[in-house]
């Protein structure tokens, strides 16, 4: 069975940081682009990080450029994203997405608080 279980989240303060996993398993992993959402209360979910197959290229929204890193070991079957410096406005539940040109899987998600 298809699984992509986050973790790593939790409540940090404001210029604090974070580092979220995925793992992923019952597919091809190293053959997905892989990519970070989030959503928070209210809103609608939104692309924070996709990273290509091989690991080779990166896409950041503007809102995080610059302080968060997303990263993938294809040995391990696990995405990363480093998250630096943040933010209030950075609390929402995040989500792993494994996407190929067949197949769209999504994780349950992790819950980052960024609170004083």
């Amino acid at each position: 069975q298809v699984q992509l279980v986050e973790s790593g989240g939790g409540l940090v303060q404001p210029g604090g940081s974070l580092r979220l996993s995925c793992a992923a398993s019952g597919f091809t992993f190293r053959n997905y682009v892989m990519t970070w959402y989030r959503q928070s209360s209210g809103k609608e979910r939104e692309l924070v990080a996709s990273i290509s197959s091989a690991g080779g290229r990166t896409t950041y929204a503007d809102s995080v450029k610059g302080r968060f890193t997303i990263s993938r070991d294809n040995a391990k079957n696990t995405l990363y994203l480093q998250m630096n410096s943040l933010k209030p406005e950075d609390t929402a539940r995040y989500y792993c997405n494994a996407r190929n040109a067949n197949n769209n899987y999504w994780g349950q998600g992790t819950q980052v608080t960024v609170s004083s």
